[in-house]
C-alpha cells in the first residue's frame, strides 16, 4: 500500500526451516520452575526459576533475567520463593528442511515498479509494553463475506484524516495504516498516531484506544498493518526477528489490537541465490518473518487474526518465476511472499493480494491479464483458490488456500491506486468467483467458492473522500451473497 494519492500486507508448524520456542506455562506448584536461560525465548505465562524464585513472564522475552526485569514495569512476575533447583527444559521444534531445487524458466522479470510518494521517515513511538499480563484475544468469527479496509492513522495525504470513532460499522477488519521500522534491518517496529500539525482534528491517544475498545466490543477486528510502501522491513539476523517480536506485541498490547496484517513490498522480501524450493526456505529474511509470526500466534493463542497483502509480483508472479531461479538471473523477489504464505497457512486468517499497481501477471489459462477489469481479479484470485505448480515445476506445486482464506484487493477510487475497477466490475469478479456464474474470458478452475471471504480496499479514508462509494456498493452486496 501506498499513503500517496496513487496507492499506498491456531499454530502451524508448517515446512520451514525456523524454530517456535515452548517453554513450560505457570503452576501451582512451589517446586522450582525450570531454570531461566537467556538463550530461549519465552511467551506469555511461561513460568521459569531464577536466583530462588520463579518468576511468570507477561509477554514475550528473551535474554531478559527476570531478576534485574521483574519491577512493576518489566517483562517478569516475581512469584516468590521456589524449593529445588530448576534445570533449562526449552522444547525446539523444527521442520524438515530438504532442498530440492525446482526447475522453470530463466528468462529474468522486472519487479514491481511503481514508486512511493509518501513520507518516507518512519514514524517513532512507544515500544514500552503494557503493565501486567496480556490477556489472551478473544476467539471470534468474521462474517462469512468481509468488508477490508485500511486506515491512515499515521499520516496524512490528500484524501484527509479520519477518527478511529467516525469510521462506519461496515468495516469488518480495520487496518492501521503503518507500523513501520526505525531502519530497515532493526526489526524494531514504531506506530504513533498522526501528529496535530499533519492532521487537524487527530484524536488523543486514549480517545483512539478508547474507540478501538468500542470497535472490538462491536465484533469489528482491529489490526496493525506493518509495512507499506515506505516501510521497508527486512529480518535479517535472529536479534531483529526477536526485536520485531517484542515492539510488535507491545504495540497490540498498549492499543488493545486483535493481531497484525504483513503488507511487507519493495525489498523487504526476496530469496538468495539457491532458495528454490518454497517448502524449505533458507533465506534468513523469509525464516525469520515465519519464526517471528509463529511467535506472536503462540503468545497470543487462537484469536490472533493475521492477514497479508501482497503485490501480485510476490504471489501469483511465482507461477512462471521463482526467486532468481535455478541458474540465477531473475528478480530475486519473484514470488518470495509464498514460502510465507504456505509455511503460516494454518495461521493465516485473510490473504488478500494487491491486485492493483501491478503489471500483466500470466494467470491458469497461461494467457497474461492485466488489471483494470473483473478478469484480472477472477485470475489472480482463482490461482490462490485452485493452487498452481511454482516456477512451472508441477513436481512443486503451492497448495490452494481455503475458501475463506482468501480475498482480494481493489483501489477504493481512481485516486487510491491504479486498477481501479467500477463497482459493477468489481462485483462481477465476486460473483464469478463465488457462484461460477456471469465470468467473463476467464474461466475459474477452482469452481464455485461460497466461502470466499470477501473484498479489501486502500483505503477507508479515500472511501470517505469520493461519498463511500466502495463501502455503499459492496457491503450490501457481500452481505446479499450470505
Amino acid at each position: 500500500m501506498r499513503r500517496s494519492v496513487t496507492l499506498a500486507v491456531a499454530a502451524a508448524l508448517a515446512a520451514a526451516c525456523s524454530s517456535v520456542y515452548v517453554a513450560s506455562t505457570a503452576s501451582a506448584a512451589v517446586a522450582c520452575a525450570p531454570a531461566w536461560s537467556a538463550s530461549v525465548a519465552y511467551v506469555k505465562d511461561n513460568v521459569v526459576s531464577r536466583g530462588g524464585n520463579n518468576y511468570t513472564a507477561k509477554w514475550w522475552t528473551q535474554g531478559e533475567d527476570p531478576v534485574a526485569k521483574s519491577g512493576q514495569w518489566d517483562v517478569w512476575i516475581n512469584n516468590g520463593a521456589c524449593g529445588g533447583a530448576g534445570t533449562p527444559s526449552p522444547t525446539t521444534t523444527q521442520s524438515q528442511s530438504p532442498t530440492t531445487p525446482s526447475t522453470g524458466p530463466t528468462t529474468p522479470s522486472t519487479g514491481p515498479t511503481t514508486p512511493s510518494t509518501g513520507p518516507t521517515t518512519p514514524s517513532t513511538g512507544p515500544t514500552t509494553p503494557s503493565t501486567g499480563p496480556t490477556t489472551p484475544l478473544p476467539v471470534g468469527g468474521l462474517p462469512r463475506h468481509a468488508l477490508i479496509g485500511y486506515l491512515h492513522a499515521s499520516f496524512a495525504n490528500g484524501s484527509g484524516y479520519l477518527r478511529m470513532a467516525d469510521v462506519p460499522a461496515e468495516w469488518d477488519i480495520i487496518n492501521l495504516a503503518f507500523g513501520e521500522p526505525t531502519s530497515a534491518t532493526s526489526g524494531d517496529i514504531r506506530f504513533t498516531l498522526c501528529p496535530a500539525t499533519e492532521c487537524p482534528g487527530v484524536e488523543t491517544e486514549a480517545e483512539f484506544i478508547a474507540a478501538i475498545r468500542a470497535k472490538r466490543a462491536a465484533g469489528r477486528k482491529v489490526l496493525l498493518s506493518i509495512g507499506g510502501a515506505n516501510g521497508q522491513v527486512q529480518l535479517t539476523t535472529t536479534a531483529a526477528r526477536d526485536r520485531f517480536v517484542s515492539s510488535v506485541s507491545a504495540i497490540i498490547d498498549r492499543y488493545g489490537l486483535d493481531g497484525v496484517d504483513i503488507d511487507f513490498e519493495g525489498h523487504s522480501l526476496s530469496l538468495n541465490t539457491g532458495d528454490t524450493d518454497f517448502k524449505n526456505p533458507t533465506t534468513p529474511v523469509i525464516v525469520n518473518l515465519i519464526s517471528a509470526i509463529r511467535s506472536l500466534k503462540a503468545r497470543y493463542g487462537a484469536g490472533f487474526v493475521l492477514t497479508m497483502a501482497p503485490e501480485t509480483f510476490f504471489v501469483q508472479l511465482g507461477y512462471q518465476y521463482y526467486g532468481s531461479g535455478p541458474w540465477g538471473g531473475q528478480d530475486p523477489r519473484a514470488g518470495a511472499y509464498l514460502p510465507v504464505i504456505h509455511a503460516l497457512r494454518n495461521d493465516l486468517t485473510v490473504l488478500h493480494v494487491q491486485d492493483y499497481n501491478s503489471g500483466s501477471i500470466m494467470g491458469l489459462d497461461n494467457q497474461y491479464h492485466s488489471m483494470g477489469g473483473a478478469d484480472f481479479h477472477v485470475a489472480m484470485t482463482d490461482m490462490l483458490l485452485a493452487g498452481f505448480p511454482v516456477a512451472g515445476n508441477t513436481a512443486n506445486v503451492f497448495p490452494a488456500l481455503r475458501e475463506d482464506q482468501v480475498a482480494f484487493g481493489a483501489p477504493s477510487s481512481v485516486s487510491a491506486g491504479n486498477g481501479y475497477v467500477a463497482p459493477t466490475g468489481v462485483q462481477q469478479a465476486v460473483t464469478c468467483l463465488v457462484k461460477g456464474t456471469g465470468c467473463g474470458g476467464y474461466t475459474p478452475r477452482s469452481g464455485a467458492n461460497p466461502d470466499f471471504r470477501g473484498l479489501m480496499t486502500w483505503s477507508i479514508n479515500w472511501d470517505r473522500f469520493y461519498g463511500w462509494e466502495f463501502r455503499n456498493s459492496h457491503e450490501p452486496f457481500l452481505n446479499a451473497l450470505n
